[in-house]
């Protein structure tokens, strides 16, 4: 069993020297962490779940991982990390959740949103003391405000008052991961009277400095998901802070919060397909092993009909993740938009799956146990009630003026937003605006419908079975949604409680993030070059996800080809033969039947 070298990573000319370096880094990872399935593995599936089983992350995998500096993916390359692009740091971290979520948010992601609000607003000490700090594998722990809706993790507040010396900070916060553990925490603390967008600041504070009892760590708290993180309260009693600790500028701790809330939902949106990988390989295994009665008509479109929603997650998730950088004036509205929608398509999806794996879903000694498992570190990961609510509050209120500023008159997006192996300019979480800007993937989704009418799209693999001229029904379907939903927004007056309260907005906002999950799958698709992997050129798999999108809508479409199905189902099959990540990339995995990149896209198209 091996992984493809740098030379076999090479089978195009349109593969880039940045794409190269992003599946060199996938590669040490998946090395690192070896073929999961092996139940001789110390840290595959078996391992893993017995160690949720006791409570516990796995020590080991945390090890492997610190041995291949896993911690620099989340520090800038400017501070001697790895962090330049969003969309490829979302691609490293899938192989750490395609084996266990809890470690994914255990080890490191938790540390990378403490650490954005530094990145962000930090001085220069704060920044090279972070990024020194986490570059070794230590840990970060964020202490959040209170929110509405929120879970333990989101409920208690601090309070930090000015002294002489800088604050004093008292409260006390429960549900914080690692509070055991952490080396540093950003803290966000009231420090205003009264209510407003200036009531909160940001402190970064080194508990190893506080001495006496002016800072408890309480008795840890057992969760029903993710089970292995280390969920914790934290006390605080008159906890000295000096002045230095303050990030950025006193009363900018909402403003933080919204900006670096934007990576926390696309990055989380985008990861989770990790995850959602690992129950979808499992079912296809299931099937053609024959060991449930072979490939039934009902569990091959099932099979194909998952396959298709994460393809068009990634295709939303990976636009957003780069609009960071292109457009940073207007990437709130995708960030909340994919953090809306991907986490309840995912949920849905594996309650799918779970009628293929049927009871070893719920099994604990293999990776069947996988599909329980995930299904309880859902909630836990902040992906229930909270996020959606949160989500709503971003979007409901600006979705009128993006009716009458936005909508059929921002441009079509350059192409590089989804050219998902091109370079961009660094991150910059401190250009990231919170409100206004423009609305992008519908732009993108009125793009492709013109496009589309011209004929454009991939030309290679065109069939005549009357996929394409589907496809071109669905997405004028879309823009009909779009232009209905245009209609009710723009006679609304803006007044942002009314419309966040009212149950008839929350259903609009429901449809409007499904026109803009459409939006970004036609935009990638039109946009596919020359030498794409025939089956992305194929739009089977775009009219079976579309078409999901459109029954969920209520749209009466016509039935997709039988071909459509079928296509996608082999490419599910062979994807689990060749070892091959059920995403837009399909990067080679550590695991049974891998081959190199070059044979597996030569294999597929043949």
């Amino acid at each position: 069993m091996r992984l493809a070298s740098d030379e076999e990573f090479l089978v195009s000319e349109a593969v880039t020297e940045a794409e190269v370096g992003v599946r060199r880094r996938i590669r040490e990872v998946e090395s690192a962490l070896g073929d999961p399935d092996d139940a001789g593995n110390p840290v595959g599936f078996a391992a893993l779940l017995a160690a949720d089983e006791r409570f516990e992350l796995s020590a080991e995998a945390e090890r492997r991982l610190d041995a291949v500096g896993f911690g620099a993916e989340f520090v800038p390359e400017a501070l001697g990390g790895r962090l330049v692009r969003a969309d490829a740091l979302a691609r490293v971290l899938r192989p750490v959740f395609r084996r266990d979520v809890a470690l994914g948010f255990g080890y490191g992601i938790t540390s990378l949103f403490a650490a954005s609000a530094v990145w962000a607003a930090g001085s220069p000490g704060q920044r090279a003391r972070l990024a020194e700090l986490m570059r070794g594998g230590g840990r970060t722990g964020i202490v959040h405000h209170s929110l509405a809706h929120g879970t333990t993790m989101w409920r208690g507040e601090l309070v930090a008052r000015p002294d002489a010396r800088g604050f004093v900070l008292s409260g006390r916060k429960d549900g914080v991961v690692n509070a055991e553990r952490a080396e540093a925490f950003v803290v966000y603390a009231r420090t205003g009277q009264g209510p407003g967008p200036a009531s909160h600041s940001v402190l970064l504070l080194e508990p190893g400095a506080v001495t006496g009892g002016a800072l408890r760590v309480l008795p840890r708290t057992p969760s029903t998901g993710m089970r292995g993180c280390r969920f914790a309260g934290m006390e605080f009693a008159d906890c000295p802070a000096p002045a230095d600790a303050l990030v950025g500028e006193p009363g900018q701790g909402t403003e933080l919060a919204l900006r670096t809330f934007q990576l926390n939902r696309s990055l989380v949106s985008s990861v989770l397909l990790g995850a959602a990988d690992t129950v979808l390989r499992a079912a296809v295994r299931t099937v053609v092993t024959g060991r449930e009665g072979g490939a039934g008509r009902r569990q091959r479109a099932v099979l194909a009909a998952v396959f298709a929603d994460l393809l068009l997650c990634d295709a939303m998730a990976t636009a957003v993740l780069r609009s960071l950088h292109l457009f940073p004036a207007s990437a709130h509205l995708g960030a909340a938009a994919v953090k809306y929608l991907v986490p309840d398509l995912v949920r849905e999806d594996l309650e799918e799956l779970g009628t293929v794996l049927g009871a070893k879903g719920y099994r604990r000694d293999s990776v069947h146990g996988f599909l329980q498992k995930l299904l309880r570190d859902l909630p836990a990961a902040g992906l229930g009630h909270m996020g959606t609510a949160a989500c709503q509050a971003v979007l409901i209120p600006q979705l009128p003026l993006l009716a009458r500023r936005s909508w059929e008159v921002t441009q079509d997006p350059p192409d590089l937003l989804f050219a998902t192996e091109r370079p961009l300019a660094p991150l910059a979480l401190d250009s990231l605006a919170v409100a206004g800007g423009e609305d992008r993937l519908v732009a993108a989704l009125l793009g492709a419908v013109r496009r589309l009418r011209d004929g454009g799209g991939p030309h290679e693999g065109r069939r005549d079975d009357g996929t394409r001229a589907l496809l071109c029904t669905i997405a004028e379907a879309f823009a009909t949604e779009l232009a209905e939903l245009r209609d009710r927004f723009r006679p609304v007056v803006l007044d942002s409680r009314t419309l966040a309260a009212s149950a008839r907005w929350a259903a609009l906002a429901d449809r409007y993030v499904m026109v803009a999950a459409a939006g970004a799958a036609l935009g990638h698709w039109v946009r596919l070059e020359e030498g794409t992997d025939p089956f992305l050129a194929d739009p089977a798999w775009l009219v079976l996800a579309l078409g999901r999108l459109a029954g969920r809508l209520g749209l009466r479409l016509p039935e997709a080809p039988p071909g459509c199905v079928e296509r996608v189902y082999a490419e599910a099959v062979a994807r689990l033969h060749t070892g091959h990540g059920y995403d837009l990339h399909g990067v080679a995995l550590d695991g049974p039947g891998e081959v190199p990149d070059g044979s597996a896209r030569t294999e597929r198209a043949a």
